[in-house]
């Protein structure tokens, strides 16, 4: 049985990883500015995309993504996102910009938490074997 859940976590990571990746190529490489374009964060009106460092950028996508998927939250992170992005309608956002950004930041959350998974299960199968 845990075998078994191993093998779907790890594959669940892998395809994680997999939709990270793609996604954050498209948004890094191509999507960038139809992205920024459509949600016009109040940071690139100091500094233009190509002049902030990459911790910059994932921070605005991240912002970007609080914006669209969690609207209506006030606290912590998430509501800081919403207060600097408040000119933004989250019913209005396109598919083609809300797409890449759920692949970028859901996949990295649930392979997250599929990471934490796969190490509790890589325990459990250990201490049962070696029992």
């Amino acid at each position: 049985m845990a075998i078994t859940l191993l093998s779907y976590t790890f594959t669940l990571l892998f395809f994680c990883l997999a939709c990270t990746l793609i996604s954050a190529l498209y948004l890094f490489v191509f999507g960038h500015s139809s992205v920024n374009a459509e949600l016009k964060h109040p940071y690139l009106n100091v500094l233009p995309w190509q002049r902030l460092s990459l911790g910059n950028r994932t921070g605005i996508l991240l912002d970007y993504f609080f914006r669209v998927f969690f609207p209506n939250t006030r606290w912590s992170l998430i509501g800081h996102a919403n207060q600097q992005l408040t000119h933004v309608n989250p019913s209005l956002v396109s598919l083609k910009t809300k797409a890449p950004l759920l692949g970028l930041w859901g996949g990295c959350f649930v392979g997250i938490i599929a990471m934490v998974l796969l190490w509790v299960l890589i325990l459990i199968v250990q201490n049962g074997t070696t029992a």
